[in-house]
Formats: structure tokens, sequence, C-alpha cells
């Protein structure tokens, strides 16, 4: 629809008609010859003496041309806009880190798939992080894989498909044959130091225990505690596992218990996505929605209206007095002689 922003502007429309009445017409003095016969001239001519000034005429254009002008320059001044439909922009209040263990072991293939297929660990995560990652709409998601360190693989990013594709290429032993636990969420807290979400959530998903982290996992916890960073730890896989690949359930809990998260075991690919879906409960999407409309000015309109119909009149006169010159120069029609013209 079409908004004025300067209204008040309009108050000026009349403001010629008023400086016409008010102020005083302008004039300039010339030098003149006086006559003592002055009045014996005029009585001869027919005229009547008036007092002795010349006001120039103006043609029909000026007279229609000048208020024109005037309106379309006050409109133009002001602003005339066009306001286009609404665009909402969705902002989520919340940042989304998924740290994914990508060691070695996390290649054991002991989950069972829907078709009753054994996959790997790494598998049945990225099929249920995949539908996770889909149900996130407004949240900003970032990932991490950690094996022996620790990669930032996406920033916080609504690009969620880029997070579904680099998961689809994460293979076991990337970054890794061990478990480094806490140089992982030490590097989800690097990654939410500018984050400006009011809510920062980690999931933290592993098969295994820290294999001698620079950060220990429960001061690497607290350190994310000051910094607002809420943990969820899933362990993956089987707890019954010995050696290297034991899983430490008590530090995962430890590290849900001190961000306030939460802990969670899943030792199959239902057990997996029944997690997910209870994150999605827990951690509903918060979006703020902000609408804003477009505007399109539209006081160059007015402007160029009143441009072209300034030198459209200038050119019409222009014009107009080449052809009264050439006609007054033209040779007037002589008869020829001998023959009569008539």
């Amino acid at each position: 629809m079409l908004e004025i922003e300067y209204k008040w502007v309009f108050l000026l429309v009349p403001l010629p008609l008023i400086s016409y009445w008010l102020l005083r017409a302008f004039r300039e003095r010339r030098e003149a010859i006086r006559g003592p016969f002055f009045d014996e001239i005029a009585a001869v001519a027919g005229l009547q003496p008036e007092r002795g000034a010349m006001v120039p005429k103006s043609n029909w254009g000026q007279k229609i041309l000048g208020p024109v002008v005037w309106v379309l320059l006050v409109a133009a001044a002001a602003r005339p806009v066009w306001v286009e439909d609404p665009i909402r922009k969705t902002l989520s209040t919340r940042d989304l880190l998924l740290a994914v263990d990508l060691s070695q072991s996390m290649e054991a293939r002991d989950f069972t798939s829907p078709t009753g297929e054994h996959i790997s660990r790494v598998d049945a995560v990225r099929l249920v992080l995949n539908d996770f990652i889909a149900k996130r709409k407004g949240d900003r998601i970032g990932l991490v894989f950690f094996g022996t360190e620790a990669y930032p693989q996406a920033p916080f990013t609504l690009d969620h498909q880029t997070c579904k594709d680099l998961l689809a290429e994460a293979r076991p032993g990337m970054p890794g044959p061990q478990t480094m636990i806490g140089d992982a969420i030490g590097l989800g807290i690097r990654m939410f130091e500018k984050s400006q979400a009011k809510r920062k959530v980690m999931i933290l998903l592993t098969d295994g225990n820290d294999s001698g982290s620079k950060v220990p996992p429960t001061r690497a916890a607290s350190l994310a505690k000051d910094f607002g960073v809420v943990t969820y730890a899933v362990a993956v896989g089987d707890p019954g596992t010995v050696g290297e690949n034991k899983l430490d359930e008590a530090t995962l809990r430890k590290i849900a218990s001190i961000t306030n998260g939460k802990f969670y075991r899943a030792q199959d690919q239902k057990q997996l996505a029944g997690i997910y879906d209870e994150l999605n409960q827990i951690e509903k999407v918060d979006l703020n929605v902000q609408t804003y409309r477009p505007k399109r000015p539209l006081f160059q309109y007015p402007l160029g209206a009143a441009m072209g119909a300034t030198m459209a009149y200038h050119l019409m006169m222009l014009v107009a007095a080449m052809l009264r010159r050439l006609h007054r120069s033209a040779p007037l029609a002589t008869a020829e002689p001998g023959r009569e013209v008539g």
C-alpha cells in the first residue's frame, strides 16, 4: 500500500498563493523621456494613460505549468513510499552443538536397523541424527567430530543440509582411534564463546571412556556450566565392553549432572531414536519471529514528472520562438509584372 512519510509537507501547497497575496510585486526603475505633449499624443492615439508600470503577461502554459510543478515538487518532498508485503524472519533463541565420537570403536556392528540388519554404531548415529536435525527447524546447529583430537566440522548454522552432508561423509577413525571426551567438550565451549543465543545445548555422543584429554571431562563440564552450556550425554553401544573401549557411564553421568543436562544409554537404534524424540520434547524449538515490511521509495516519480513537464514546456517555447523567427524572416510574395494576383 501507499504511505506518505511526511504528510505535513502538503501544508506548503498554498504557499505560492499566500506569497502572491502578501508580498509586493517586483519593481524595476528605468530611464524615460518626458514630453510636454504626452496627453495630446495619447488622445490622438485613443489610449487611456495609466501609471508608468509594465507587468509581463504570462501565457496559458505558465499558468498551468506553475501550479502543477509546485504540487509535484511538494509530493516528492513528502516522500511517498510503497509498503510491500511483510517478510517474516524466524530467529532461533538456541544454538545446538552435536559432538560425535568417531573413534575406531564406533565401527563396531552391534546396532540393529529397523530392517533387522546389523549396522555399525556410527551408521546408527548418522541415521538417527539426520531425523533429529530435520526436526530442529529454526535452531542453529554446529558439528564437532572427535577421537584422538577434536575438530570443528560446521559452525553454528541454519544450513542443516550441510550438517547432514558432513555426517554422511564421517568415517570411524578419521580424527584418530582414541576418545578424548574432555577435549571435545572444551572445543564445544570455544564454539559457544561468540554465541548470542539464550539457550546453549551440547549433545555428546560417545561409546568409550576418556583416553587422556588435556582437560579432564569433569573439569571441562564445570567450564561448560560456567558458560551456560547444557550438556546431554548419550552413551552409544554395549555397556559390557571391556578394555580401552569400556563405556565410562559414571563420567558421562557426572558431565550431564554438572551442566544440568541428562544422561542416556542407547544399546540399539530404536532406543537411540527414542532418546532423540525425548530430546525434541525437552529442547523444544523456541522461535522469535520478526516481521519486516520493505519500503520502496516513490519520490523520484513526481520529481521526474516535474522536471519532464518543465523541460517539455521550455522545449515547446523554443520551437515556437524559432517558428516565429522563420515566419518573420520569410520574404513576402510579390506579383510578376503583367500578371494579376488574386
